[in-house]
C-alpha cells in the first residue's frame, strides 16, 4: 500500500479552529515536520481540508 508523507509548511495559528483541530490530528505539532501516513480516503480529505498549510509527497513501498 502506498503512503504520504506530509509535511506542515505553513503555521496554522491564524487557521480557523478545525484546521488546527485537524492538522494535529494528522500528527503535525510544529513545523516544517513530516509524518508518514497510509494513503486512504480518510488521510486524503483531512489533506484536502488543510492543503493549503502542508505540502505531500507519495511515497511508494
Amino acid at each position: 500500500m502506498a503512503k504520504l508523507a506530509i509535511t506542515l509548511t505553513k503555521s496554522p495559528i491564524g487557521a480557523v479552529p478545525k484546521q488546527r483541530a485537524t492538522v494535529e490530528a494528522l500528527g503535525l505539532r510544529k513545523m516544517h515536520k513530516t509524518v508518514v501516513m497510509p494513503d486512504n480516503a480518510a488521510v486524503r480529505g483531512m489533506i484536502w481540508h488543510v492543503r493549503h498549510l502542508v505540502t505531500v509527497e507519495e511515497i511508494a513501498d
